[in-house]
């Protein structure tokens, strides 16, 4: 009888989701139920700004969330060890802020229609709101359509965008960020390519694109493509939730 002892695998790391801009931890709800249904641990954050019931949401920024992100990131890899951090869109801020100040942290980063950035990199000043202080609202859908793919999203979907989205920040849009560690560079990272497919990305990563110029600085680069529009959580939860479970499996680094 063979008696060799086995080693059991190791458990998946747990997953710190963050929406992106206009939204709360509700956006990942479908996908969160999959996630945990596949026995994941998985923990959905509100960006300082994004919770309307904040009196002072409107005076957030990019530091206040990368600090709150920064303690969601804490909290989870205390329980569980290093995360899978998943930043969805204008996520991206923050999200690289946190692999600039911990990337000791993060087992991996998933970046869904999205990507790292460099520092000094500021969202878009332009954008930022009408002056009345209150931020960016989200746009009507047939502007936001021009700015990103709606594909993939019904009219219940959209209704529910358009109910429950909360106005930007006029800081997080104009503040720059600020970043001083090259090892967040090391974190292995996984780009989930929706609205642009990854051989695109990849094209606008090597022509040194500002929006994709820190990608070829990267050491450990996986391209998943998911055709779909910008908001994959809505349009395609289970196939998204599949991609972050084989992230959240395969996540090595230490």
């Amino acid at each position: 009888m063979d008696t060799t002892a086995t080693t059991p695998p190791a458990p998946a790391a747990p997953l710190v989701l963050v929406p992106g801009h206009w939204l709360g931890a509700w956006a990942w709800d479908e996908v969160v139920e999959d996630l945990r249904s596949r026995g994941l641990t998985a923990h959905p954050v509100t960006l300082p700004g994004a919770d309307p019931a904040d009196p002072d949401r409107a005076r957030r920024t990019p530091a206040d969330q990368a600090e709150a992100l920064l303690t969601a990131v804490e909290r989870a890899a205390a329980d569980a060890g290093p995360v899978v951090l998943v930043a969805h869109s204008g996520a991206n801020h923050p999200a690289t802020v946190v692999l600039d100040r911990r990337p000791d942290l993060v087992a991996r980063v998933v970046w869904v229609d999205s990507g790292p950035v460099a520092d000094g990199a500021v969202f878009a000043p332009d954008l930022a709101g009408d002056g009345d202080g209150d931020g960016l609202p989200l746009p009507p859908l047939d502007v936001l359509g021009e700015q990103a793919s709606l594909d993939g999203l019904d009219d219940a979907v959209l209704t529910r965008f358009r109910e429950r989205a909360v106005a930007v920040p006029d800081a997080v849009l104009r503040d720059p960020v600020r970043l001083t560690d090259p090892a967040r560079r090391d974190v292995p990272a996984t780009f989930v390519c929706c609205s642009l497919p990854a051989e695109q990305v990849r094209a606008l990563a090597d022509a040194g694109h500002p929006i994709m110029a820190e990608v070829a600085t990267l050491a450990d680069v996986t391209w998943v493509d998911l055709p779909t529009g910008h908001w994959p959580m809505w349009s395609r939860p289970a196939d998204l939730a599949a991609t972050l479970a084989d992230a959240a499996g395969n996540a090595t680094h230490t």
